[in-house]
C-alpha cells in the first residue's frame, strides 16, 4: 500500500467510476485498475462493488476512504508547511460553496487564485449547507460558505453578510403596487420549497410555528434554479434572497418583495474546520473568498447587510 494507490482509490471512490478519474488523473483506465486491484490484493478485501453506474464502496471500502482522506490530507498540510516556509502560498484546497453561490463565485475565484495565488491548486465542490458542514467537519472541503449554520463542535463560523429574504414571483403576475409581504400573509401564496434539511426551508417553518401559521407548501424541489424555473412557469411563489436571482442569470423575469413582520434574514457565513491548523494557503483562501463574496453577493442588493 503507498500513497499513490490511496490517491486513485479516493478519487475512483469519490467519482463512483474508473473511467470518470482515469479522465482527472490523466491515466491510463487499465493501469488504474490494476494498482486498485494491487490495494485489494494487499489488504485481502474487496473495496469496490461494480453497478450498472460505475462503483460502489464495500464496508471494507468506505473504512479505507474514510482513512485515506485523512492521510492525503495530512501529506498536503506537510507539503503547504514546507512550501510555506518559503513564503509561497502553495498546495491544494477545496472550497465548498451552495449552488447559487457556485454560479456567482467560480469564475471570480478561478481567476482570484490565478491572480493572487499562482502556485496554489484550487478545488470547488457545491452543496446544501448541512452537507458542507458536514465535508468541512471532517477535512473533505478545507473552507465554504454556509447558510445559517446551526453550531457545531467541529466549525468555526464567521458571519460574513445577512441577506434579506423575499417573496419571489413571476413578473407581470403579481401586484406591483405592493411593495412587501407580512408573513401572516405568505401562508396565503403556494410555496415552491427545498427539502426540510435546507436552510431557508428551516428558517420558514421555525417562524412558521412560533407564530401559529402552517406553510402553504405546493412543491418541495432541491435546485434553487429549479425552483425559479416553476416560479417562471407560473407553478407557484418562492422564499428566496436577491443574490438567487442574480445568479440565475435572469433576475428580470421575478419580482422580489421582503419579508416584513417579521424581516426575515439569512445569514451567510464562512466556515473552516476547528481542528486543522490555518495555513497561509487557508488564511490566504479565506481573505480572498470573504472580498469576493462582498464584492459580488453584497452588491446585488443595498439591503443587504455586510459584516
Amino acid at each position: 500500500m503507498n500513497l499513490k494507490q490511496l490517491e486513485y482509490f479516493v478519487n475512483v471512490a469519490e467519482l463512483g467510476s474508473f473511467s470518470k478519474a482515469a479522465i482527472i488523473l490523466n491515466i491510463a483506465q487499465p493501469a488504474l485498475s490494476r494498482q486498485v486491484r494491487l490495494l485489494e490484493t494487499d489488504l485481502r478485501v474487496t473495496l469496490l462493488m461494480r453497478n450498472g453506474r460505475g462503483v460502489v464502496l464495500t464496508e471494507a471500502g468506505q473504512r479505507l476512504f474514510d482513512h485515506s482522506v485523512g492521510i492525503l490530507q495530512l501529506v498536503a498540510r506537510v507539503r503547504e508547511d514546507i512550501d510555506a516556509s518559503r513564503d509561497e502560498p502553495a498546495g491544494r484546497i477545496v472550497i465548498g460553496l451552495p449552488p447559487s453561490m457556485g454560479r456567482m463565485l467560480t469564475l471570480p475565484l478561478v481567476e482570484g487564485f490565478r491572480r493572487a495565488l499562482p502556485k496554489a491548486r484550487l478545488a470547488i465542490v457545491e452543496g446544501l449547507t448541512t452537507h458542507l458542514a458536514e465535508w468541512i467537519s471532517t477535512g473533505r472541503v478545507d473552507l465554504g460558505l454556509l447558510h445559517n449554520p446551526e453550531p457545531q463542535a467541529g466549525l468555526e463560523v464567521t458571519p460574513v453578510l445577512d441577506e434579506p429574504l423575499g417573496l419571489v414571483s413571476p413578473a407581470g403576475r403579481t401586484d406591483r403596487k405592493k411593495a412587501t409581504v407580512s408573513f401572516a400573509e405568505l401562508i396565503r401564496y403556494p410555496l415552491i420549497v427545498p427539502e426540510r434539511t435546507h436552510a431557508i426551508r428551516k428558517l420558514l417553518e421555525t417562524e412558521a410555528a412560533l407564530a401559529g401559521h402552517k406553510l402553504n407548501v405546493a412543491m418541495e424541489v432541491s435546485s434553487v434554479q429549479s425552483i425559479l424555473e416553476l416560479v417562471r412557469a407560473g407553478y407557484g411563489h418562492a422564499v428566496l434572497m436577491s443574490t438567487a436571482l442574480a445568479a440565475s442569470g435572469q433576475p428580470g423575469a421575478f419580482v422580489l418583495r421582503p419579508l416584513t413582520e417579521p424581516c426575515l434574514t439569512s445569514t451567510l457565513c464562512l466556515a473552516v474546520s476547528a481542528h486543522k491548523p490555518a495555513t497561509p494557503l487557508l488564511k490566504h483562501a479565506l481573505r480572498l473568498l470573504r472580498e469576493l463574496t462582498l464584492a459580488e453577493a453584497g452588491g446585488n442588493s443595498s439591503h443587504n447587510k455586510m459584516r
